[in-house]
């Protein structure tokens, strides 16, 4: 089993987190995205996506989603449980983890890959070309506040997103808040469930060593 990763990039570590939390040892091998290596001949064998994270197994199968990997894993490794411990679990955690990704994860990335100059012909991770639209950034930046604005008032009564336990859902809210950095957004002062929790999420060990 090979880990394709790029150390730098925010939807690989969402699997190394959670790599990290199981307490899984598998071998890295890092995907260097600013040198465009994602695209060469080789890699796109692994990944005609030519995205990471890429989960190689033994047998050559190849997961090339960060959702894929990590529901792989659980099933492999059920212990300790990141995608709920009964059914009615699973299905909010996978519910929440959804959402999180489509509105918050996804509205920082339209924001940051529609402004930076790196992206300007690859607005979209992939082998497709789509060209930046500077419209978009604004949109994301405000859906990235009303994300933020969602998250806190869903934590009022939550020590963490899913509830008492610590699930795939705060690995994908986490890594999205740390992302939004990346566009000059961070939880507003009021915003203490938000600041509160994301405090305690960012000391766990399996975050501080990924």
């Amino acid at each position: 089993m090979k880990f394709y990763d790029c150390s730098t990039a925010p939807s690989p570590r969402r699997v190394r987190i959670f790599i990290a939390e199981k307490g899984l040892d598998i071998p890295v091998v890092e995907v260097d995205l600013g040198n465009r290596q994602q695209h060469t001949a080789e890699f796109t064998q692994i990944n005609p996506y030519r995205t990471v994270p890429v989960l190689q197994l033994d047998d050559g199968t190849t997961l090339t989603t960060s959702s894929g990997i990590m529901h792989y894993l659980e099933l492999l490794h059920p212990a300790p449980a990141l995608i709920g411990r009964n059914p009615i679990e699973r299905g909010l955690v996978v519910d929440l983890d959804s959402r999180i990704e489509q509105d918050g994860f996804m509205a920082v990335g339209e924001a940051f890959r529609n402004r930076s100059k790196a992206f300007a012909n690859n607005v979209f991770t992939g082998k497709h070309n789509h060209v930046q639209i500077p419209e978009l950034v604004g949109r994301g930046r405000r859906r990235v506040e009303e994300f933020f604005s969602w998250m806190d008032a869903h934590l009022e009564d939550k020590e963490f997103i899913a509830g008492d336990v610590f699930t795939v859902a705060d690995i994908t809210a986490l890594v999205t808040v740390d992302f939004a950095k990346w566009i000059k957004l961070q939880p507003t002062d009021k915003q203490k469930n938000l600041s509160r929790w994301h405090q305690l999420v960012s000391d766990r060990k399996s975050v501080m060593v990924t």
